[in-house]
């Protein structure tokens, strides 16, 4: 099988930029990656397919063998939005120092599809008895719109998934879900002078939030989950505005928070409960209440702990799996119902931050990881 060396690889892809962002003016392509990735793939033997989400946004799922079963090696090929007057190396350009791997999309997670390539290509073809599909989503960092394509469009299919994540080379098996949620009240502004010219919409707010922190006491008291470093769901009352100025009556206030449930938490049940608690402390009259959320939101998800490939990730770390509170793609391939967990080589300490870096020692551990997850999974069988 042909493709180019590992190092050279992890290089043009860091060299390609893909920023994924809500900002039309700073969001990009992921084409130019979808196609590197394809071009070394189709020449390695993988039969590739490129998967249309949007006007410049594809996904990537690239097959090697055939049949049923199989596993899935996933990564996104987005990065965030970048501050070069924070940077001290060329965000677009490998830099090695002190035993580091710099650049933007190294450690989350554009390297990881360059390892997962490695250890493909290290088995002939024919040894392939499940297929291995190596799989590029776009836009994972922001609207998640790559994965949901996937679930429309009901591929790929296999048994397991390991997305290569920064998990800094543990196993995880749960995640929290995310809800961002707006608060929109609307009142009627008017002459402080005298209450009675108007409806204050932030003190319809003040309501609001002790209902919040009444609910979110009632969550935690229901939810508990010990596996967790932070083991309830957490709300967070995070940007809040209202009113121009002293002496007019708040006509308008807007409350934006931030919802981490625990697995088992689905997100429409919580945003049913939202609704409907809120509109029962409202005032009667004099004020409109809207509860928009301000993405779609990400799903929590758990693996089962007995999982074949929880277990194996586990034998071949040395390291019992865990759980974190940050979203991954892993609840839409779950979804599917593949058996999905998340294991990379980066730290998550490192993602979205200035000079963002993998250590080199954790590549070939990595490699050597994945490729016995593919022996295990694809050639025996």
């Amino acid at each position: 099988m042909n493709k180019p060396a590992t190092l050279t690889m992890i290089q043009q892809l860091i060299a390609t930029p893909s920023v994924s962002c809500i900002d039309p003016q700073i969001d990009q392509s992921n084409l130019p990656v979808i196609h590197l990735l394809a071009n070394w793939l189709s020449e390695s033997g993988f039969q590739v397919e490129e998967l249309t989400v949007d006007s410049g946004k594809a996904n990537l799922i690239a097959t090697l063998g055939s049949g049923t079963g199989g596993l899935i090696l996933a990564g996104h090929t987005d990065t965030v939005p970048y501050d070069e007057n924070r940077w001290q190396h060329n965000p677009f350009k490998l830099t090695e120092k002190d035993g580091k791997f710099y650049g933007l999309g190294t450690s989350d997670m554009k390297a990881f599809l360059a390892l997962a390539i490695e250890a493909a290509i290290s088995f002939e073809k024919n040894e392939y008895k499940h297929p291995l599909i190596i799989l590029a989503t776009s836009d994972e960092e922001t609207t998640m719109a790559g994965a949901k394509a996937l679930v429309d469009a009901g591929k790929p299919a296999a048994r397991y998934a390991v997305i290569g994540e920064p998990t800094g080379l543990k196993p995880i098996r749960m995640h929290k879900g995310i809800m961002m949620e707006s608060i929109r009240i609307t009142g009627l502004a008017g002459h402080s002078s005298n209450p009675a010219y108007g409806h204050n919409a932030l003190e319809a707010m003040h309501l609001v939030i002790a209902e919040l922190l009444i609910w979110r006491n009632e969550l935690q008291q229901q939810y508990n989950n010990p596996l967790f470093e932070v083991p309830v769901p957490t709300m967070n009352l995070g940007h809040i505005h209202g009113g121009d100025n002293p002496n007019r009556i708040c006509g308008a206030c807007e409350l934006h928070i931030d919802i981490r449930p625990l697995p088992g938490m689905k997100l429409k049940n919580l945003r049913h409960e939202l609704q409907n608690r809120l509109q029962k402390i409202m005032p009667e009259h004099g004020f409109k209440l809207e509860v928009l959320p301000l993405f779609s939101g990400i799903p929590s998800m758990e693996t089962p702990a007995e999982s074949m490939l929880v277990k194996a990730a586990e034998k071949l770390t040395g390291t019992v799996s865990g759980s974190v509170a940050f979203g991954t793609e892993a609840p839409y391939l779950t979804e599917m119902g593949i058996e999905t967990i998340v294991l990379g080589p980066g730290n998550i300490a490192q993602a979205h931050q200035p000079d963002e870096y993998l250590d080199i020692d954790r590549i070939e551990p990595t490699v050597e990881i994945l490729k016995k997850l593919i022996h295990k999974f694809c050639i025996q069988g």
